[in-house]
């Protein structure tokens, strides 16, 4: 049974929203859904797998986004995701990069509707938490409304029942996966249209978002709404999330307080063999437009890396922030 609630997420972004963002993220918020980033099946399955899995109690709740092409390897794996504790699998049909073109992987699997339902069929066979797709309105040369509604229509057939947009098409030759992001024009009116066309599909829009008034605007059409790039950058905007768009009661929290969390889960990560900037880096956005911002992110983008004293550096950066 689907009871995951998606009205607003964290994106899958590779290289960013690993364990260690999550766990900050969460301390900020306690109902966004956070996804992991991108784990293909090969790394899943041939590679280190408790670490692709690892994941904290608190992050709750929380998706495996997957990339793959192959229906067996992605049931084994979507097995596994559901085996570690995952609340949701998500397979990714909307990275553009070469890489993963070439691995049958991400955005060109829209010009393959059957095969990712075939895909999505034997995912769903083999769990019993949800399984989604997150994918663009189109890719160059197949980019017509008609073609998005097949994929979705035979997607659906399969037994999927929520589908992330990114209201943009992928242009999968001549842009880099960063100008894919930029380059081809959002059409929230095309991802609106696929709402009313599928109305009981749950559909939640990415692509462009970047504040909560938008988010609520968007809530009217849509079921959720997905931030990406703007919640990395500005983690901050999550602290008023459970508030503005669940309902909560909005949370006395402060970024001081929030770091001062954070600081456990550090000293805990460095005592095991890891590097403080692992988790650090994670959190310069934190800080910004206001007195002591800037000084902040030096410390902890510059001066952390050079010394034997990461925690003083920390409690510094901090203490800068005079409770803020």
């Amino acid at each position: 049974m689907n009871t995951v609630n998606r009205r607003f997420s964290v994106a899958p972004m590779m290289d960013w929203t690993d364990a260690h963002c999550r766990y900050f993220l969460r301390l900020i918020s306690k109902r966004a859904l956070l996804y992991s980033e991108m784990v293909t099946t090969g790394a899943l399955i041939h590679g280190d797998s408790a670490r692709f899995l690892r994941h904290a109690d608190c992050e709750h709740p929380v998706a495996l986004q997957l990339g793959g092409s192959n229906p067996a390897d992605l049931a084994i794996c979507t097995k596994m995701a559901e085996v570690a504790g995952f609340d949701e699998v998500n397979l990714n049909v909307g990275c553009p990069s070469d890489r993963v073109q070439n691995n049958m992987i991400g955005a060109c699997l829209m010009a393959h509707p059957q095969l990712v339902t075939d895909c999505v069929k034997h995912m769903q066979d083999a769990v019993q938490i949800p399984v989604t797709v997150k994918h663009r309105i189109g890719i160059n040369g197949r980019d017509s409304y008609a073609e998005l509604c097949d994929f979705v229509g035979s997607v659906q057939e399969a037994g999927c029942t929520s589908f992330t947009v990114h209201a943009r098409i992928a242009i999968l030759e001549g842009l880099s996966p960063k100008e894919n992001r930029d380059i081809p024009p959002l059409r929230y009116d095309i991802a609106a249209q696929l709402k009313k066309d599928f109305p009981d599909l749950e559909l939640i829009l990415n692509g462009g978002i970047k504040t909560l008034e938008e988010c609520t605007e968007h809530l009217q059409t849509f079921d959720g709404v997905m931030i990406g790039r703007e919640a990395y950058h500005n983690p901050w905007l999550l602290s008023k999330v459970d508030h503005q768009l669940f309902g909560d009661a909005q949370l006395e929290i402060t970024r001081t307080s929030i770091l001062e969390q954070l600081r456990p889960y550090l000293v805990e990560h460095m005592a095991q063999g890891g590097k403080a900037p692992h988790i650090t880096r994670h959190i310069l956005g934190l800080a910004q437009g206001f007195p002591g911002a800037r000084r902040f992110r030096q410390l902890l983008s510059a001066d952390i890396y050079k010394t034997d004293e990461p925690m003083r550096i920390y409690d510094k950066a901090v203490e800068g922030l005079e409770g803020r």
